[in-house]
C-alpha cells in the first residue's frame, strides 16, 4: 500500500495520536477450554465469570466496531454479516460496501484455537483508526466463529499488534494496519504505547507518540531490545526476565533455565490478551512455596489467603537495561473485577503454572501490565525493536489500599517491608506459614479462570 492510500482526516499537525481503551465485562459464564494450559490442565473446562477484555474502536468500511486490543497476535479480523451461527449473534457485523475489494484469487483465513475456530476470507477495505484513514487495508472478514464467546462480550474482532511474522494473513497480501500507519511516520515516531487501567479514563493507546499524561516521565522509561527468535525474526514482544522477588527478597528458585534456544535468561512475552502471569510449573511452585500463605489444589491452581499482602518484583531487560517492576498486591492476590471476596477466604493467585507456552518461558498478562506504562518501538536501520517500561504503581499506596480492603493477615505473615533500592537478599525457604497441597473448591470462580479472558490463542501462538 503506497502512502497516497493513507490520509489523516483531522486538522492536527502532529502525526501521533492517543485514544482511549475500553474494558468490557462478560455478562454470562463462558465455558471453554483454556488454550494456554493444555499440558497442565488437560481437557478441564474453565468458566469465565465477570471477566473483562480491553478493546479499541476502529472503523471498517464506515462501520464502527470494538476489537480486542491484543499485543499477543498479529492479525486484524472482523466478523462479517455472513456469520450467522450463535457465536456471532448480538454483535456488530461488517456489511459489504463499495470500497470492499477481494484478491484475484480467493485467500482463505483460518485460525484454529484450542477452544474454537475463526474462518473467513482475506479482503481489502477502508479502515479508520484514530485520526487515520487507510484505504485498501488488508484484513480478514470472519464468516464463521465457533466457541469464541463473542456474543457475551459485544466485541466484533481482534486488532493484533504483534510482529507481522506471526500473522495468519499472508504478508504477501499486504502490510498490517500498524505497519501501514508506521510507513507514514518518521522513523523516530514508529512506536505505540499503552496504559491498562480500571476503565476508559485510565486506559489509553497511543501511536506515534507517548500519551501526554506520561510525557513528563519520558526520561524514566527504560528500553530493552526485543528478543529475536531462533528463526532470526521478531515474532512477539518479549524480553529477558532476570529475577523475581517477594517483599524485597530475591527468590532464585523461581527462575530456572530458559527453554528458548540460546537464551541465557528466561524470556517473558508481554500479552494484553492474557489476564494472569503464567510461568513454568516448577518456578511457579517454588514462588508460592517461598511466598507462604498459599495452597495448590489437585487441579494445579494456586490460591492465596485473600488478606495475604505480597509485594512482588520482576526485574526485566538485560544487564545494562534492567528495571524492577513491583506489582500492586491486589494483582498477585487476585479477585476478578466486580466480584466479591470468596467466602472461604482464598483468592486466585495472580501467578499460575503453564508449561505450554513455547514462544517464551513466561506470559506477562494484564496483572503485570496494569502496573506499567508500556512503549513498543519498531525496528529501524540502526537498531532492533524495543520494549520500554515505566513503573506506574505507587507501592506504599497500593499496599495501604490492599490492607484497607482486605485486612491484615495475622496467620501467615506480618506486613511486608517496603524497600526502595534494588534487591539485595535471597530467600531460601518458605515464609512463615505452611504451604498446603489440597483440593480447592470455590463457588467464587466456578472452575476458575487462569489467563486469557476473551480470546483463545492460536495453536501457533503457544509453539
Amino acid at each position: 500500500m503506497s502512502i497516497k492510500h493513507l490520509q489523516r482526516f483531522d486538522s492536527e499537525s502532529s502525526s501521533g495520536f492517543t485514544i482511549p481503551l475500553s474494558r468490557v465485562m462478560y455478562t454470562q459464564h463462558i465455558s471453554m477450554e483454556h488454550p494456554e494450559l493444555g499440558k497442565n490442565f488437560g481437557h478441564n473446562q474453565l468458566q469465565n465469570s465477570n471477566e473483562y477484555a480491553y478493546t479499541v474502536a476502529l472503523g471498517v468500511g464506515g462501520q464502527l466496531f470494538e476489537a480486542i486490543f491484543d499485543t499477543g497476535s498479529s492479525d486484524l479480523w472482523i466478523v462479517s454479516s455472513d456469520c450467522s451461527n450463535a457465536d456471532c449473534q448480538r454483535i456488530r457485523r461488517y456489511s459489504p460496501t463499495p470500497s470492499l475489494t477481494l484478491p484475484n484469487v480467493d485467500t482463505l483465513f483460518n485460525l484454529t484455537y484450542l477452544s474454537g475456530t475463526v474462518q473467513g476470507i482475506v479482503a481489502y477495505e477502508t479502515v479508520e483508526f484514530g485520526p487515520y484513514m487507510v484505504f485498501s487495508q488488508v484484513l480478514a472478514l470472519a464468516n464463521n466463529t465457533m466457541n469464541m464467546g463473542l456474543s457475551f462480550t459485544g466485541v466484533s474482532g481482534v486488532l493484533g499488534l504483534a510482529h507481522p511474522a506471526e500473522a495468519s494473513i499472508p504478508i504477501s497480501t499486504g502490510r498490517t494496519l500498524l505497519d501501514n500507519i508506521f510507513a507514514s511516520l518518521d522513523s523516530s515516531e514508529r512506536l505505540f504505547s499503552y496504559k491498562l487501567g480500571a476503565d476508559a479514563s485510565s486506559s489509553s493507546f497511543s501511536v506515534g507518540q507517548i500519551d501526554p499524561l506520561y510525557s513528563d516521565r519520558v526520561s524514566e522509561i527504560d528500553y530493552s531490545p526485543v528478543y529475536i527468535s531462533e528463526r532470526s525474526n521478531y515474532d512477539y514482544w518479549k524480553i529477558p526476565l532476570l529475577s523475581i522477588s517477594i517483599d524485597g527478597v530475591l527468590v532464585p528458585s523461581a527462575i530456572s533455565r530458559s527453554k528458548i534456544h540460546g537464551s541465557v535468561s528466561p524470556i517473558a512475552v508481554l500479552d494484553t490478551g492474557t489476564t494472569l502471569i503464567l510461568g513454568p510449573s516448577h518456578d511457579v511452585d517454588n514462588f508460592w512455596t517461598a511466598a507462604g500463605g498459599a495452597q495448590k489444589g489437585e487441579d494445579g491452581r494456586w490460591k492465596v489467603r485473600c488478606n495475604h499482602a505480597l509485594l512482588v518484583g520482576f526485574v526485566l531487560g538485560n544487564d545494562s537495561t534492567r528495571r524492577e517492576i513491583v506489582l500492586d498486591p491486589s494483582d498477585i492476590n487476585w479477585v476478578p473485577p466486580a466480584a466479591s471476596l470468596p467466602a472461604d477466604g482464598w483468592c486466585l493467585g495472580g501467578i499460575q503454572s503453564n508449561d505450554g507456552v513455547f514462544s517464551g518461558d513466561w506470559l506477562f498478562g494484564d496483572v503485570f501490565l496494569r502496573n506499567v506504562y508500556v512503549v513498543h518501538t519498531a525496528a529501524s536501520e540502526i537498531g532492533p525493536p524495543l520494549v520500554g517500561l515505566l513503573g506506574t504503581t505507587n507501592v506504599s499506596d497500593a499496599l495501604f489500599r490492599f490492607q484497607h480492603a482486605r485486612g491484615n493477615d495475622t496467620i501467615f505473615s506480618s506486613a511486608p517491608e517496603l524497600h526502595t533500592g534494588m534487591l539485595f537478599r535471597h530467600r531460601t525457604r518458605p515464609r512463615a506459614g505452611v504451604v498446603f497441597a489440597v483440593t480447592l473448591i470455590s463457588a467464587f470462580l466456578g472452575g476458575a479462570v487462569l489467563a486469557i479472558l476473551f480470546r483463545s490463542h492460536r495453536e501457533r501462538k503457544v509453539r
